[in-house]
């Protein structure tokens, strides 16, 4: 069961962890190293003093107050920047990423299976649950099926989630034991993927997947709280110093609250709960614990599926693959009622559109419900909806963006993975609104980034890089790629501070070092803003400061 599995963090995460924030500094001075502080009147600084938490001092040396009382950090020529925040991520997944069976980086079916192999015989009980493969880089060019389940752990119900989390490989004892048949219809907004005979081949797309739901083994509170232990964890060492949580379960957010008041929630947590739970948070309003640690106040809503499993909606049919336009996963009828009760209840709406049409219809559905109840009613002026990844759009949507507006919510990473087979799924002329962030940036969007981790690595440099060169960390581009659609550094580094913060209503508080703001801080051993492009994935986070507190530094 989940209860028994441990987590890989190294000691030094670990002890942070354990460690109550009372018992961390709040009054600090950072300096010895360039300090870019976000805000334009005064990019850089020398000096960086805190007290209380709160940013007391940003500028020269020479002008800096008296360290006494202060724990001095020398940066010993790392780069100080705002707190990185992760825009759009899954904390629970990043944190049983660490916990179960991990296939990321898997360079074939072959090893992927050599991998399940070897977990099947030190797990030699239970259902195997995994994530992490994705089959666009294999030499064998195909999703996984329960064959090949079948013959790396014999007889065992194992389910392994590509890597978007949009479709699942499941073995034949898990088709078997979840009444899976050759008759089984496919729910809406699901496909049972089925050979030349009319058989189930073990892989089910979006809707589907809930067919096995009941086949997860079930954590507890003690094995979910080390999941999120684990994810803090990770976080802590990558330099994040808040995530946007999406998808988070409702049953986990007093667990969470929980945490924050026992200090061993680290870094902040911007919740936007699954629409399932869409009517209890509209109920409750909006939940803040932790002086401000954990808040929840958003809806995570589904509109189409990935495009790697061809599950985003197109208006056209996949390139390779006619037969279809991908999934809508929700409908104008079943999500509009709940549009309209959130504007006049403050709830944050964030949905996740990939494809073209996906794209098209939540913004159309936006308009009508932002039209449709009278601004009197609206319980914020400003409810700063969002799209979330907003991947594929056609240019004759950008409008609904600067115009409605929308904040897009976009993960630099996707496009440097997508960029090895999204011209085979769309053509080239759809590639034209496809990662399109330097377009919208120039219409006035608010765009924040993310990693949407698990189903990426979670890495700031890599999206940081992502964003900046567009490329695969091979250095790989291609020449349909629009190289035009990287940003520039600096909008960059708004995509992961100022951005973020205004898409959770913070950026009064968060998103720049400047006097009386929160001291949120992320360090790096390179400067983001002048080491070649090439270069940023090759560094490292080096200190994590939220609320004054030092919750990570490199050994």
């Amino acid at each position: 069961m989940f209860r028994t599995l441990k987590t890989t963090l190294p000691l030094a995460t670990a002890l942070m962890l354990a460690a109550a924030p009372a018992a961390l500094a709040q009054n600090l001075m950072i300096r010895g190293g360039t300090i870019h502080t976000g805000d334009e009147a005064q990019p850089t600084a020398e000096v960086v003093a805190v007290r209380d938490g709160r940013i007391a001092y940003v500028g020269a040396a020479a002008g800096a107050p008296s360290a006494e009382g202060l724990e001095v950090v020398d940066l010993k020529g790392a780069t100080l920047f705002p707190g990185f925040t992760d825009g759009h991520a899954h904390l629970d997944g990043i944190g049983w990423r660490e916990m179960t069976l991990n296939l990321e980086g898997s360079a074939s079916v072959v090893e992927a299976m050599a991998r399940l192999s070897d977990w099947a015989k030190a797990h030699p009980e239970g259902v195997i649950i995994g994530r992490g493969w994705i089959e666009t880089h294999w030499p064998e060019k195909r999703f996984l099926t329960a064959a090949d389940l079948d013959a790396a752990a014999p007889g065992r119900v194992v389910l392994l989630s590509r890597a978007d989390g949009h479709a699942v490989a499941v073995s034949s004892a898990a088709l078997s034991a979840a009444g899976i048949k050759a008759a089984t219809p496919a729910p809406s907004g699901g496909e049972i993927l089925k050979d030349a005979n009319g058989q189930p081949t073990g892989l089910l797309v979006d809707g589907a997947m809930a067919l096995v739901d009941p086949l997860t083994p079930q954590a507890d509170e003690a094995a979910t709280r080390a999941a999120y232990r684990a994810g803090f964890g990770v976080y802590a060492r990558y330099g994040w110093t808040g995530v946007h949580f999406m998808s988070a379960p409702w049953k986990d957010v007093p667990l969470l609250e929980a945490m924050a008041r026992e200090g061993e929630a680290p870094l902040r947590v911007y919740n936007s709960i699954d629409m399932g739970d869409a009517r209890a948070l509209m109920t409750g309003g909006p939940r803040d614990a932790g002086a401000g640690r954990i808040i929840t106040r958003a809806i995570k809503f589904y509109a189409d599926g990935a495009l790697g499993s061809r599950g985003a909606k197109l208006f056209e049919p996949y390139s390779d693959r006619p037969d279809t336009s991908g999934l809508m996963l929700a409908s104008r009828e079943t999500v509009m009622p709940l549009y309209q009760e959130a504007l006049r209840t403050g709830i944050q709406i964030a949905t996740h559109a990939i494809g073209d049409q996906g794209n098209h219809d939540v913004a159309a559905w936006y308009e009508e419900a932002l039209r449709s109840v009278p601004k009197s009613e609206w319980k914020l002026a400003d409810p700063r909806w969002r799209i979330e990844h907003a991947q594929i759009i056609r240019p004759a949507d950008y409008h609904y963006f600067d115009e409605l507006p929308i904040i897009a919510s976009m993960q630099p990473s996707h496009a440097i993975g997508d960029l090895h087979f999204a011209a085979d799924r769309l053509g080239d002329a759809r590639l034209d609104g496809a990662y399109a962030w330097h377009t919208l940036v120039d219409r006035g969007v608010i765009l924040v980034g993310g990693s949407d981790a698990p189903v990426e690595r979670g890495d700031p440099l890599i999206e940081f890089y992502a964003a900046v060169a567009r490329r695969d960390l091979n250095g790989f581009q291609g020449p349909d790629w629009r190289p035009n659609e990287a940003v520039e550094r600096a909008t960059a580094l708004k995509m992961f501070t100022l951005w973020p913060a205004y898409a959770s209503f913070r950026e009064k508080e968060l998103g720049t070092i400047q006097v009386g703001k929160r001291a949120d801080f992320t360090a790096f051993d390179i400067d983001l803003m002048t080491v070649p492009a090439a270069d940023i994935p090759k560094g490292r986070a080096v200190l994590t400061v939220v609320d004054g507190q030092v919750v990570y530094r490199a050994d």
